[in-house]
């Protein structure tokens, strides 16, 4: 019998401190549980992904201080822990190092790094070789990180081979809409393919633009899931896993590192291994959203957010997260309205603000845009009003928001959506400005899905008027953004396909036959890149956001038509 601990913990990249503390706590907590062994998420004594500070070698050497440090503090338990390894040469190696009594044992280097979507592991760390098996108490335990376990015929098969009947998996998996079901399908059929446990623990928390969901799991080796985490949260999950002792195979010579460690002679009685319920997908993108947005906040040092409430599904739907996440105190609306804002939108602003319990704070933008357009009048001489006016509007209640943030230290947060950013349906240096975008990769359909979400929650927070009407930009008199853009349903039908799915323009052709239609949506995503590249960060939720995920030149004359 083997006990295992889970570690699932919320790590902030750079904090070595305070992440080798949150490690040695939820040791700690596991060691009076009597577990066996203990294992914690991919570098994370580091935080994930450190990114460019991997090129700092001050920060390297001080991750290895950070590990000696917690190395002896290890007593009764043996502890898997993820960090970042140096080479003779001073090359980097992601890595996991198995400590026991005091020491580090030994070392496992992660072999498959990922180089697409939002990794770039390559940029940074040297691919890893051998392998390392864990003799603990009798019983083979395989060590492997995150991207090794993912590949076909790869570390585990080998580790499984060699007589690995616990495979234990570091991760850093970073949430997505479709990531859980995908992530639990191949465990399940790693599990049955090597006929051996899988003890999966995943990296939980915001970190700028990613989000890791937790979602720790052991499979048995019959494919059947004994144990899970909670999403979102910090966890320590305990298990008994059933697991006979084994020799190790004849190929156990061949780049395998055995390391031999007794199990601790402790008398316990079995524990009931815990389960978490499952959630659909749109309550895990919604509390992915709270939590990206909550962290972001906290650990960038902010305690409140100002978001401008425009009586609109976006801004609403943005300050019900806020309120989630960091708590109705430290929201603060604000209604900028002109003389294009209608009376229904005016009212709906007040309304959302008294439903949330949230301060709400009046700045009229009227008299502003006067000025503005009595300075410019001059040059502007013989010229028609067009979305310079409109512009000029947004740009107002942008630096209105800032003004604020300035003065108070507030965080701006944003209100755009994924539809809008995606065609450049808004305006660099208004409603583009602020720190945090908390919906810039929610597509508009799905912004309507939250909102309602929300509602069945905590009852009918955002208006039903919200909800039900067209939605409208209000920079001029009648507008609605369909006006200028296709309904919403087919855009983020096309985005989906164009940005996610990298389809062609002749495959969206299939899918839309309005063939004017599909080249002008695909000009205006290509040519608003300059518009994303100077917008803030914000939570990814979809398989590829603009970001991390999107690098499209902003210098480009490459189209398909």
């Amino acid at each position: 019998m083997l006990r295992i601990a889970l570690a699932q913990i919320n790590a902030t990249v750079g904090d070595l401190t305070g992440n080798r503390r949150r490690v040695l706590k939820s040791f700690n907590s596991a060691a009076k549980a009597r577990a066996d062994l203990v294992i914690f998420p991919e570098l994370i004594l580091t935080g994930y992904p450190p990114e460019d500070l991997l090129f700092k070698e001050q920060f390297v050497r001080d991750n290895l201080k950070s590990l000696s440090f917690f190395a002896k503090r290890v007593k009764g338990p043996v502890a898997i822990v993820g960090f970042v390894d140096q080479g003779r040469g001073g090359e980097r190696y992601n890595a996991a190092a198995v400590i026991a009594d005091g020491k580090v044992k030994g070392v496992y280097r992660k072999h498959h790094l990922p180089n697409y979507g939002v990794f770039d592991e390559k940029r940074y760390f040297h691919e890893g070789r051998g392998h390392l098996i864990l003799m603990l108490g009798g019983i083979p335990v395989g060590v492997n990180i995150c991207e090794d376990i993912w590949k076909q015929k790869g570390i585990a098969d080998i580790q499984a081979r060699a007589g690995a009947r616990v495979l234990v998996n570091i991760s850093a998996s970073p949430y997505d809409f479709g990531k859980l079901e995908q992530r639990e399908r191949l465990l399940i059929n790693r599990a049955r393919r090597t006929k051996s446990f899988v003890a999966y623990v995943n990296l939980v928390g915001g970190q700028d633009e990613l989000v890791f969901d937790g979602g720790s799991l052991i499979v048995d080796p019959k494919g059947h899931v004994t144990a899970s985490g909670k999403l979102f949260e910090e966890d320590l999950v305990i298990a008994d896993l059933d697991v006979s002792r084994k020799s190790l195979g004849k190929t156990v010579s061949k780049g395998v590192k055995v390391i031999r460690q007794p199990l601790q002679a402790v008398q316990r009685a079995m524990i009931k291994p815990p389960r978490v319920g499952r959630l659909t997908p749109d309550e895990r993108m919604l509390k992915a959203l709270i939590l990206g947005t909550r962290d972001y906040v906290h650990k960038n040092g902010f305690g409140k957010v100002v978001v401008g409430l425009s009586g609109g599904i976006d801004s609403s739907l943005v300050a019900a997260i806020a309120v989630k996440a960091i708590g109705r105190a430290n929201v603060i609306g604000v209604s900028m309205p002109s003389k294009f804002s209608s009376p229904g939108t005016k009212n709906d602003a007040r309304l959302l603000a008294k439903n949330l319990k949230i301060r709400l704070l009046t700045v009229p933008i009227q008299s502003v845009l006067k000025s503005y357009a009595d300075v410019l009048a001059p040059a502007f001489a013989g010229r028609r009003e067009d979305k310079t006016e409109e512009n000029l509007q947004a740009r107002i209640r942008g630096n209105i928001l800032m003004a604020l943030s300035n003065k108070f230290g507030w965080m701006v947060v944003t209100t755009g959506n994924k539809s809008e950013i995606a065609v450049g349906y808004c305006t660099l240096y208004g409603d583009l400005s602020g720190g945090f975008a908390v919906i810039k990769d929610v597509p508009k359909m799905k912004v309507y899905a939250l909102a309602e979400l929300i509602n069945s929650q905590d009852g009918p927070v955002i208006p039903q008027s919200v909800l039900d009407r067209a939605p409208s930009a209000e920079l001029k008199e009648n507008q609605k953004d369909q006006d200028s853009l296709p309904p919403y349903d087919l855009l983020d039908r096309m985005i989906r396909a164009y940005v996610e799915e990298h389809r062609s323009l002749k495959a969206i052709r299939r899918m839309v036959k309005d063939a004017a239609l599909v080249k002008k949506f695909i000009r205006m995503v290509d040519y608003s890149e300059y518009k994303r590249r100077q917008a803030p960060p914000g939570v990814k939720i979809t398989l590829r956001a603009f970001g991390k995920d999107w690098r499209l030149p902003i210098t480009n004359r490459y189209h398909e038509f």
